[in-house]
C-alpha cells in the first residue's frame, strides 16, 4: 500500500509505504512499513515538523498451536512548540502567534523544540488450543526525549511577549499609567514580535568581554530504558464461563539532565543558580561548555508488578464479568549532583516510595431482545501516584510528598443500546469520583509569603465527572444517513485540597518555612470550580451521502460550550489575602471583592462546521482511494484551553493589575486551528 497526504495542520506532506507478505507455505510471514511527515512551518507560526517512522514484524508458525513473533518500531519526531498567550498578545498579533521562534541568517529557528527517539523491540509467543490461549511477551524500549529552551542568567528575558515588554505593564504600573511608554511598547512589539537570535549572540559576545554566557540554548533530556514482561491467558471453562488472567512486570530507569546545545557565541557558562548564587553541583567543574551536562542530573527508577483475574459469563438473556487486580509499585530517585542548596538530600539514592494497590470491577449486560439491551458497569480502583507527582523537586533533591497516598477511583455507568431497522443508538449515564489525588506545579510566585520560583504541592484533591452521552444514526435511505451526538457533563473539583509550596532559595518569609523549606498554606477553597479539560457540553449533527458509484460526502455541525481556564490554587488559599510588605491581611480585601477577582474564566462557546468526502476506484486489480476533509469551514477563532497565571499571588497585586481592564497577568490561552484541509491518496495492490 502506497499513500501520500498533504495538509496545512501540524505537517504539510506525508508519504507512506506498507508491504505484508501473508502467511507463506513454510510458516513464515512478515510486514514492513515506513513513513515520513514534514513541514517547514505548521498552522501555528514557527512550528516546524520533521518525523519519520519504521515498523517491521516477523512471525513463524511453529505448529498448529504455537507461533513466535518478533516486531519493532521506531518513530523519530522533531517538532517546534508553541506557547499559550494572553488576550493582550492575541489582540496585537493574532491566534497563530508564537513567541518561541525567530529568524537567524534567514532561517526559521524555534527555541522550544521537542525531539523524541525511543525505539521498541518486542518478542511474543502465542499458544492457541480449543480451550486455552496464552500470549507471553517481552518488550524493551529505550531512547531520548529532549525539550530545548533558552536559559538566561543576569540578563533580560528574551521572550518578546514577556509582560514587561507589553503596553499593559506601563498602564498598570503602581506609580500610575504611562501611556507614552505603553504606545512605545506596543509599536516596539509590532515591529519586532519574534525572538531576536542576533541580539542573544550580541549579548554573549559583549558580556564583560570575558566569554561568559548570558544566554544558553540547552536541552532538558530524559534518557529512558524500560523493560516490560507480560503474560495473558484465556481459559474456556465451559460454554458459559471463561477465565482471563495475567501478570505484568515493568522496570524503568530514566536518566534526566540538562545539556548545553549552543553557547550562542559565548565561550563558557558558569553553573551557578542565579537566584541564590550557589553551585548546582559541588562535585563537577564550575565552568561548562558545549555538550556538557549542567544545572541538574538525576535518575528515576520505577518498578511495577501487577496481576489480574477476570471471570466472564454468558447466558441466553444476560452476560457479564467480574474482575480483580493487585499491584505493587516502587519509585526511587538517585541524585547524581551534589546541590549546594540541598547538601543533605540531593546526592545518592532516596528512600523508596512504595504503593500497594488493588481494584475491583464488574459488569452486567441484559438483552431484552435482538434490538434492545442494557449494560451496567462499576469499579473501585486504587492507583499509585504517578512518578512525576511523587517527588517535590526531583531536579534538586530527594524530598517526597509528605504522607503521600494512592489515588482512589469510584466509577459506574449505565448504557442503553438500540438497533432498529433504520435507527441505531446509544444512551449513557456515567459517574466517576477521583479521591486523594496529588498534583505538583512549578512557577514563579509573588505572594504574601514571599517571591521566588516554587514548587506547589496539592494533596487530598478530589475530582468529579458526571454526565450523559447520546448517539443516534438514522438511515433515511440506502444512500443518505443522518447522525447526531450529544455529551453533557459536570466536571469539577470535589474537595478543598491542602496546598504546600517549596522555596528553592531564601525568597520566602523565613519564619514561615519548616526545616525542609516548605510552607503550609492550608486549604485551597476550590470546591465546585470547573475542571479545565475541554468543553463540558458538546452537540453534533451530521449528514452523509454515499453514491452507488463509490463516492461519498459528509457534513457535520458542532457546538461546544462550557469550557473553562484552569485555576490557580495558590490564589485560593489564605496567603492571597496577606500583604507581603506587612505580613498582615489587606484591609480592603473583602470576600465580595476577592470573589470578583477570582471568578473562574469561561472560554467562549463556539460552532464548527466540518466537511469530509472520498472516492474509490478499482483499476486493473489495484484499489485507489481518495479522502479529503475541510475542518472549521467558516474560520471560527476559538480557545481550546487556558490557565490562570499564579505569579500575582496576592489581593493587592491582582487588584492593581485589574484596575485598567487590561491586566498584565490575565489568563493565557491556546487557540484552535482556523480553516484547515487534509487530502490523502492511497493505492493498494
Amino acid at each position: 500500500r502506497l499513500s501520500t497526504s498533504v495538509s496545512n495542520r501540524t505537517y504539510a506532506v506525508r508519504i507512506m509505504a506498507t508491504y505484508n507478505s501473508g502467511i507463506q507455505d513454510n510458516g513464515w510471514s512478515y510486514s514492513v512499513s515506513a513513513s515520513r511527515r514534514w513541514a517547514g512551518e505548521g498552522y501555528i507560526q514557527g512550528t516546524l515538523y520533521d518525523a519519520h517512522s519504521y515498523f517491521w514484524a516477523l512471525q513463524y508458525q511453529l505448529n498448529a498451536k504455537n507461533s513466535i513473533n518478533f516486531s519493532s518500531f521506531f518513530a523519530s519526531n522533531r517538532r517546534g512548540q508553541s506557547s499559550a498567550i494572553t488576550e493582550e498578545v492575541f489582540h496585537l498579533a493574532g491566534a497563530t502567534y508564537n513567541p518561541y521562534w525567530g529568524t537567524q541568517n534567514g532561517e526559521l529557528r524555534n527555541s522550544r523544540e521537542r525531539k523524541i527517539q525511543e525505539p521498541i523491540f518486542m518478542l511474543n509467543h502465542y499458544y492457541t488450543s480449543d480451550k486455552f490461549h496464552l500470549n507471553t511477551g517481552i518488550a524493551y524500549q529505550f531512547g531520548t526525549n529532549e525539550r530545548s529552551r533558552l536559559g538566561y542568567y543576569n540578563a533580560p528575558n528574551p521572550d518578546p511577549s514577556y509582560y514587561r515588554y507589553m503596553p499593559s505593564f506601563y498602564i498598570n504600573s503602581p506609580i500610575g499609567a504611562n501611556f507614552i511608554s505603553a504606545n512605545l511598547a506596543r509599536d516596539g512589539f509590532l515591529d519586532n514580535p519574534q525572538l531576536n537570535w542576533e541580539a542573544l549572540y550580541t549579548a554573549n559576545s559583549t558580556d564583560a568581554g570575558n566569554g561568559l554566557a548570558s544566554y544558553v540554548f540547552y536541552d532538558d533530556t530524559a534518557n529512558d530504558k524500560q523493560l516490560i514482561v507480560n503474560s495473558i491467558g484465556n481459559l474456556k471453562i465451559s460454554n458459559r464461563f471463561k477465565l482471563d488472567f495475567g501478570i505484568t512486570f515493568k522496570k524503568l530507569e530514566s536518566d534526566n539532565y540538562a545539556k548545553i546545545k549552543d553557547l550562542l557565541g559565548a565561550d563558557f557558562h558558569m553553573d551557578i543558580d542565579p537566584f541564590s548564587n550557589t553551585r548546582n553541583d559541588l562535585n563537577s567543574d564550575l565552568v561548562k561548555k558545549k555538550n556538557d551536562l549542567f544545572n541538574y542530573h538525576y535518575k528515576m527508577n520505577a518498578e511495577h508488578l501487577e496481576s489480574f483475574a477476570q471471570l466472564r459469563f454468558k447466558f441466553k438473556k444476560y452476560s457479564g464479568y467480574v474482575s480483580g487486580r493487585y499491584s505493587d509499585t516502587r519509585y526511587e530517585r538517585e541524585g547524581l549532583y551534589l546541590n549546594e542548596r540541598f547538601l543533605d538530600g540531593s546526592f545518592n539514592k532516596s528512600d523508596k516510595v512504595k504503593f500497594s494497590n488493588y481494584g475491583l470491577k464488574g459488569g452486567l449486560y441484559y438483552a431484552f431482545n435482538g434490538r434492545h439491551r442494557i449494560a451496567l458497569n462499576g469499579a473501585y480502583l486504587s492507583n499509585p501516584t504517578t512518578l512525576q507527582n511523587s517527588f517535590i523537586n526531583p531536579r534538586e533533591n530527594n524530598q517526597v510528598v509528605p504522607n503521600i497516598k494512592s489515588e482512589k477511583i469510584n466509577t459506574a455507568d449505565i448504557n442503553y443500546f438500540m438497533r432498529l431497522p433504520k435507527i441505531t443508538g446509544r444512551v449513557t449515564a456515567f459517574y466517576t469520583r477521583f479521591q486523594d489525588a496529588t498534583d505538583i506545579n512549578f512557577f514563579f510566585v509573588d505572594a504574601g509569603v514571599g517571591s521566588d520560583f516554587v514548587q506547589e504541592v496539592v494533596t487530598d484533591l478530589d475530582k468529579l465527572h458526571l454526565g450523559t452521552e447520546l448517539g443516534l444514526e438514522y438511515q433515511i435511505s440506502s444512500s443518505v444517513k443522518l447522525s447526531t451526538a450529544a455529551a453533557i457533563g459536570k466536571f469539577l473539583y470535589a474537595s478543598d485540597p491542602f496546598v504546600t509550596i517549596n522555596f528553592d532559595t531564601a525568597g520566602a518569609e523565613e519564619e514561615l518555612i519548616d526545616p525542609k523549606g516548605n510552607i503550609d498554606l492550608g486549604i485551597a477553597n476550590i470546591k465546585d470550580y470547573k475542571l479545565a479539560q475541554g468543553p463540558q457540553k458538546a452537540y453534533a449533527v451530521g449528514v452523509e451521502y454515499r453514491n452507488p458509484k463509490y463516492w461519498w460526502v459528509g457534513l457535520t455541525a458542532n457546538y461546544l460550550a462550557n469550557n473553562y481556564a484552569n485555576i490557580s490554587m495558590i490564589t485560593r488559599t489564605q496567603s492571597f489575602y496577606l500583604d507581603p510588605e506587612t505580613g498582615l491581611p489587606f484591609p480592603n480585601a473583602t470576600e465580595e471583592k476577592a470573589n470578583l477577582l477570582l471568578a473562574q474564566k469561561k472560554l467562549d462557546d463556539f460552532y464548527l462546521l466540518n466537511l469530509v468526502g472520498g472516492k474509490s476506484w478499482l483499476v486493473n486489480n489495484k484499489y485507489i482511494s481518495l479522502f479529503a476533509s475541510i475542518n472549521n469551514v467558516f474560520q471560527t477563532i476559538f480557545r481550546t484551553e487556558g490557565y490562570e497565571q499564579s505569579r500575582n499571588g496576592n489581593f493587592g497585586q491582582l487588584s492593581q493589575d485589574n484596575l485598567s481592564g487590561n491586566p498584565s497577568f490575565r489568563p493565557k490561552y491556546w487557540y484552535g486551528y482556523g480553516r484547515t484541509y487534509f487530502i490523502n491518496v492511497a493505492v493498494s495492490f
